[in-house]
């Protein structure tokens, strides 16, 4: 089970800094640092309501989703992290997210 540290505090996944999706997306195919990547899986809890109670999962995340192609941390588009920092702490949209633990493959 992988951590991944959140600062988007208005995402209905988030409880206490700490995300609680069963499954997180990371996009950015072509991402060449972090601003190119996002997290698909933000929902915005304004319109979502909180959504931490994983019923299917008795931790954070079961799965953790790499599409940035340029990250050496991706691995057959799943991220080999233990623990990942996502951030956009005034997020609206998932588009104004970012994953703070890319790191470029050089």
């Amino acid at each position: 089970m992988q951590k991944i540290n959140c600062d988007v505090n208005n995402c209905s996944h988030n409880k206490s800094g700490v995300c609680y999706s069963n499954r997180v997306d990371i996009g950015g195919i072509s991402a060449n640092s972090e601003s190119g990547t996002c997290c698909g899986s933000f929902l915005n809890k304004a319109l979502y309501s909180a959504l931490t109670n994983n019923t299917n999962s008795t931790m954070q995340c079961d799965s953790l989703i790499c599409k940035a192609e340029n990250c050496n941390h991706n691995y057959n588009n799943f991220c080999d992290l233990q623990s990942i920092d996502v951030s956009g702490s005034r997020a609206q949209i998932y588009a104004e997210t970012e994953c703070s633990s890319f790191n470029e493959k050089l």
